[in-house]
């Protein structure tokens, strides 16, 4: 067995040491849940006739008590493409429980936003908080004491992590993801670029762009570029969340049937009554949290993860930091080339070998923590093999090789010799910047700064032909606490227009960017955030700005004298409409993005 790569070992061995007070805690905290917590068995007579009145043929098995109850909490709606299959789960999910003695309730249900939907609109400084508030409704769901297992139906990109962060707080359960699966391939995701910058520049109109963007977006399933939902996929593989390689199996197939029911037959086979009991809170530790950082490295994956990582390991007790990121990525090679970072998208991926071959490739190049406890079987391994039916029946098979190198690429021959993302600092704070589908020549962009609070102030200057020029566009007041952090992915198309006019362009913001953005270098993050103090407050129109992603700089060129003598921009109104106002005690309680960006935990640990 290849030995772990020592920077991996060293990455991992800080994060136990710096986590080890508040992760006993958690271990302390999820052992009091099993032995002492309230369980079905410590339920009223009273308390539990009201869990099973509606229950149906189910009653009399969960009235005794005898077996597994497994409580599904689902994020179903059919507006979001991803999520509507879901609306079917539950009632197979029942049949596929009894099948081996046990029984299954909807324990609750969790909001699932469509950051496609909100794109560039109000709604989306909902978005990062929507996982605060999903991982609330997990909690109340779970709260309940009638399950002994859990199953989450999740897949974008605030719901998996939402879901996670509300079950890590009951550990003793195990818990398995349930994915859908990616929707058939439409219109090429170039393609469907191509359109939206023609459209920005004015050149097509809003017919023609509906009809790009509804033969991309065309049917139940998840988006098919490689973005955060997708990215979500990949980290519960490479966590020993799912069954094995269910990530990327299109909806409504009868695979995607099998890995389902797989699932539930399993959730019911590592309960705490039985001799394999594998809780959520022992699966995700410190070294199934360094193989999602790992995994996001080796394909390339969101940048949004950069801040629900150390989310989801807070919750579970586990401290990281971008510098761990930053350490990782030096010596992770990028192993995969999806869109935006690729043409392929997710599903010409799972066809060149998918999560299954990048586990493998990973695991035999002491790349990835092979002895995590996963919901399968003894550890990762499994998880190097891909789902097939044979004769009707699931089995695992090995990926001998990549099928289309232009897509996956071994260790031996990578798209890129270290991970897809950078960690950069200076006076301007601290941000990343993600690189695997930005040209190298432009890792490096020295230019003045126009400095805007919305991103609708960009394409205004945009569209007045105020950017035609090398240009670092700021965009601040878009951190967690002034307005919710909000995607600035409308403003993609206008940037790449003029980097496709030979100009030389960044984006410097202390919002995010979304998983899907590529081309145009994004310092994102910036942290500490505008409002309250942090150095982006102080840029003028005009600074000169460095952004290096090969040195890992970002600074204002500006004479520090000058420089600290400056009094801060003042901050735009906080938002009251579309609901944004509810959120106020969110945005006035968030911590730092690289923390998490999370009221919820910033709270919940002022308190331990």
């Amino acid at each position: 067995m290849t030995e772990l790569h020592p920077v991996i070992a060293k990455v991992t061995d800080r994060i136990v040491k710096r986590s080890a007070p508040r992760r006993r805690q958690y271990l302390d905290l999820i052992e009091r849940g099993r032995d002492a917590g309230t369980n079905r068995d410590q339920l009223s007579c009273g308390n539990l006739a009201h869990g099973f009145a509606a229950s149906g043929e189910d009653k009399p098995a969960i009235r005794t008590g005898d077996a597994m109850n497994i409580g599904i909490v689902t994020s179903y709606n059919d507006m979001l493409s991803a999520h509507q299959p879901y609306g079917r789960y539950p009632e197979a999910i029942k049949i596929a429980a009894r099948e081996v003695g046990a029984t299954a309730q909807v324990a609750g249900g969790v909001p699932a936003m469509c950051d496609g939907v909100t794109q560039g609109q109000a709604g989306m400084d909902l978005s990062l908080f929507s996982r605060d508030t999903i991982a609330l409704s997990t909690a109340v769901a779970l709260s309940h004491a009638m399950f002994e297992g859990a199953l989450l139906l999740g897949i974008c990109d605030k719901i998996v992590p939402g879901l996670l962060i509300g079950a890590l707080r009951f550990g003793h359960l195990p818990a398995i993801l349930v994915p859908g699966g990616p929707m058939p391939s439409g219109l090429a995701n170039k393609e469907k670029v191509r359109i939206r910058q023609l459209y920005a520049e004015g050149k097509v109109g809003t017919a023609e762009l509906l009809e790009a963007e509804s033969a991309s977006y065309h049917g139940a399933g998840t988006c098919t570029f490689y973005g955060t939902a997708n990215s979500n996929q990949m980290m519960m593989e490479v966590m020993g969340l799912h069954m094995p390689n269910a990530a990327f199996i299109n909806p409504g197939t009868k695979l995607r049937g099998e890995l389902t029911r797989a699932a539930v037959h399993r959730v019911a086979a590592i309960g705490w009554t039985g001799n394999d009991y594998r809780p959520l809170g022992h699966c995700v530790d410190e070294k199934a949290i360094v193989n999602a950082i790992i995994g996001l490295m080796a394909t390339g994956g969101s940048t949004n993860h950069a801040i629900h990582i150390p989310a989801i390991a807070r919750a579970a007790g586990i401290s990281v930091d971008w510098t761990d990121f930053a350490e990782l990525s030096d010596v992770i090679p990028l192993l995969a080339r999806v869109y935006p970072n690729g043409s392929g998208d997710v599903n010409n991926f799972q066809a060149a070998g998918g999560m299954a071959w990048i586990i493998r490739e990973l695991l035999d190049n002491g790349l990835l923590h092979r002895d995590i406890m996963t919901v399968a079987r003894a550890d990762l391994t499994d998880y190097g093999k891909e789902p097939v039916l044979e004769n009707e029946a699931l089995q695992w098979r090995d990926v001998p090789a990549s099928r289309d190198p232009s897509i996956l690429r071994p260790v031996a021959d990578p798209f890129s010799a270290d991970g897809g993302m950078r960690l950069l600092s200076g006076n301007l704070g601290r941000c990343v910047m993600k690189v695997s589908a930005v040209d190298p020549d432009r890792w490096t962009i020295e230019a003045p700064a126009r400095v805007f609070h919305t991103q609708d102030d960009v394409l205004r200057a945009f569209k007045a032909g105020e950017l035609e020029r090398d240009v670092v566009v700021v965009v601040r007041f878009q951190g967690p606490r002034a307005n919710g952090m909000p995607e600035l992915h409308k403003l993609t198309p206008a940037l790449g227009v003029l980097q496709d006019r030979g100009f030389r362009v960044a984006l410097v913001t202390d919002g995010r960017m979304s998983g899907a953005s590529g081309k145009v270098p994004a310092a994102i993050h910036l942290s500490p955030e505008a409002l309250g103090g942090g150095p982006i407050a102080r840029l003028r129109d005009g600074d000169r700005v460095r952004v290096c992603a090969a040195t890992g700089v970002i600074e204002a060129l500006v004479e520090p004298v000058d420089w600290d003598a400056r009094i801060l921009a003042e901050a735009p109104s906080p938002p009251y409409d579309t609901g944004r106002e509810l959120f106020a005690l969110f945005r006035h309680h968030s911590d730092l993005a690289e923390a998490g960006a999370s009221p919820i935990l910033a709270a919940m640990e002022a308190e331990i």
